[in-house]
């Protein structure tokens, strides 16, 4: 008798990938910063400068209104001092006068006598000016240019990447049942190879 059925088994199939576990570093990016800053030339000059101060020379020709009053006032004093001491000089003279002495012709004598000494020729004005002067002055201020460097740079990153497994099935598993015989008839006397069974025996 002919095997009519023939099983196939398919095993299942697949597939690993195995990922290590990895460490993984990101360099950081260095940045540059360039600022300039400008020099430059810087020239100061002041001339001489020439002061005169002749406030005291015109107040000896035209004396201002606070320097005549304390003038007139000194010479007021002075006038007062004179007549004083002229007064008490004539009368210690009337005091001690004798009997038939010109004692009043004394006195207007002395009164209407002629200066003596010595005289100052004075000039106008009396009073120098003042001169002062400052000298000239040159300064000269020269900077150069200025190069400002900023160099940032920021820490590297590490990264830790843990291993993995992949499974991917490529084939799954199955059982294959295949009929390898002859068709069956019904009734088996259709069959055109058919032949009776004898059953006598």
């Amino acid at each position: 008798m002919n095997q009519l059925i023939r099983i196939t088994t398919v095993p299942i199939q697949y597939e690993l990938k195995i990922n290590n576990a990895r460490l993984e570093y990101s360099r950081s990016k260095a940045e540059l910063e360039i600022s300039r800053n400008e020099g430059g030339l810087s020239i100061k000059s002041r001339p001489v400068k020439l002061h005169l101060d002749s406030s005291e020379a015109r107040n000896s020709v035209v004396p201002t209104t606070a320097r005549s009053v304390a003038q007139t006032a000194q010479k007021g004093k002075e006038a007062a001092y004179n007549a004083t001491a002229q007064m008490a000089q004539e009368g210690h003279l009337l005091l001690n006068a004798k009997i038939g002495e010109d004692v009043i012709g004394q006195i207007m004598q002395q009164r209407t006598a002629a200066p003596t000494g010595e005289f100052q020729l004075g000039f106008t004005p009396s009073a120098p000016v003042d001169i002062s002067y400052e000298a000239a002055d040159l300064t000269i201020n020269y900077e150069m240019d200025k190069l400002n460097f900023d160099l940032k740079i920021a820490n590297g990153n590490f990264e830790f990447i843990p291993g993995n497994i992949e499974m991917s099935i490529t084939q799954r598993p199955e059982v294959r049942i295949e009929y390898i015989g002859g068709p069956i008839y019904v009734p088996p006397s259709a069959d055109p190879n058919y032949e009776p069974i004898d059953v006598r025996a």
